[in-house]
């Protein structure tokens, strides 16, 4: 109930059997002659709503005549139960009243091109399918951070304005800072590793941003990353942390959003199947895999989209693909001791096609080590000191992942493109709305 007496329609079935307001949108319209049925959203369910001729003022079935696609209104009437109806309720309407006209909405119920729908996001998100996918988004990003609220993480909100890099300069956003350069963020990392040796288990969870030229469907601009960051974890319990994190917010979606997943057709038994544990291969087994498969991969080659798609094609669970080349990851990774030619990294790959959806690793902690990366991928060192500072006073042992929102949403809800699973997608091409 709200202040004002009207009720969510999440709650009207706390309404059956009495009169109930309800305010939102006009979500569709249809007319039997005498009856005119009114879906109306607003935001949290859709309700049906009966208008009767023989039972209302002339002046609310005029009302409600003139309603058009996407006008704001309130109705007002009796709440009954009704299988049939969406949500299980419908309302026979004895008052229309409307708020706001919507006259020729530019989004109808028939076909639109994908440039025209993206150009119009600001209304698309009204849409049925749009607004179940946010709304899974949503129940992620609350699942997120309960997640590591419950395991007594310590949440660091990092800068989005940096000085330094995490994946190499070439996909930074650069911007003036007084007369200085800066970069918008594309990890938190570098700033959680000095707070997790302030608070033992922490992470971040913000906006992201790459430069890359991708015009793929795996790719955006600008993207929410959650980073958790452990002191003392190691590489093979980093393994066990990202796939308790992915089994743990499957079983939210699957519980909380199972009516969004429903209104988007999404196969749950697919989700449902992804259990504990994981597959794990190390990258030298990958490879064997894929030239297996018919690819010509070799070592030192990073993993594209097909070989990904490749490496999960046969599995229904994620799969994680540790210790790749040192000479493609980041300068921070920590070198395998048993092969001084991988690092403690891992990727992993979700099923069905989504591609990689947590990349992470054991950090170096040895400061003798990590000056020579440093050297080596020809990093600025004065821009690095207070990172350096981490290991010369009390180093520790210390692992991290990042994994990003939007990739984990389109796994989820089953679509094809990340740019439906952010509200206000940047992408190569688009930076409007």
């Amino acid at each position: 109930m709200n202040g004002d007496h009207t009720t969510a329609i999440s709650h009207i079935g706390e309404k059956a059997g009495s009169e109930a307001s309800v305010r939102g949108w006009l979500y569709n319209r249809r007319s039997s002659g005498k009856i005119q049925f009114l879906i109306v959203r607003d935001g949290t369910g859709y309700l049906q709503t009966v208008v009767a001729k023989a039972e209302v003022s002339p002046e609310t079935w005029a009302e409600a005549e003139t309603a058009t696609q996407e006008c704001s209104l309130e109705v007002r009437g009796k709440v009954r139960e009704d299988a049939r109806a969406p949500g299980g309720f419908e309302m026979s309407a004895s008052h229309v009243r409307i708020i706001g006209p919507s006259e020729n909405y530019p989004i109808s119920p028939k076909e639109h091109g994908v440039d025209f729908l993206m150009s119009q996001r600001h209304l698309w998100m009204r849409s049925a399918q749009q607004h179940a996918v946010l709304r899974v988004r949503s129940e992620l990003s609350q699942a997120i951070r309960d997640f590591f609220y419950e395991r007594e993480y310590t949440l660091i909100d990092s800068p989005i304005l940096t000085g330094s890099s995490v994946e190499g300069t070439s996909t930074l956003f650069e911007t003036d800072y007084f007369g200085d350069k800066a970069y918008l963020s594309q990890s938190g990392q570098l700033y959680l590793e000095p707070a997790a040796a302030s608070f033992g288990k922490v992470y971040c969870f913000g906006p992201t941003f790459r430069a890359e030229k991708s015009k793929t469907r795996r790719h955006l601009t600008e993207f929410w990353m959650v980073e958790p960051e452990v002191a003392f974890l190691e590489f093979e319990g980093l393994c066990d942390l990202a796939e308790e994190f992915v089994v743990s917010l499957i079983a939210r979606t699957l519980d909380r959003s199972a009516e969004d997943l429903k209104r988007l057709e999404r196969d749950t038994s697919k989700l449902e199947a992804v259990k504990r544990p994981f597959p794990r291969i190390t990258y030298r087994e990958a490879v064997e895999t894929l030239a297996a498969k018919g690819f010509e991969m070799k070592f030192g080659a990073d993993l594209g989209a097909d070989e990904e798609t490749a490496l999960v094609a046969d599995g229904e669970r994620p799969l994680i693909v540790s210790r790749f080349p040192a000479a493609i990851k980041s300068f921070y990774m920590q070198p395998d001791p048993e092969d001084a030619e991988v690092v403690l990294g891992l990727d992993m790959l979700a099923p069905e096609e989504y591609g990689e959806i947590i990349g992470g690793s054991q950090r170096i902690h040895d400061f003798e080590l990590l000056e020579r990366r440093l050297a080596e991928h020809k990093l600025p060192r004065e821009a690095y000191e207070w990172y350096l500072d981490i290991r010369r006073y009390g180093t520790f042992p210390h692992s991290g992942f990042g994994m990003g929102l939007e990739r984990f949403v389109a796994w989820m809800c089953g679509i094809h493109h990340l740019r439906e699973a952010i509200p206000y997608p940047r992408t190569l091409k688009r930076i409007y709305p």
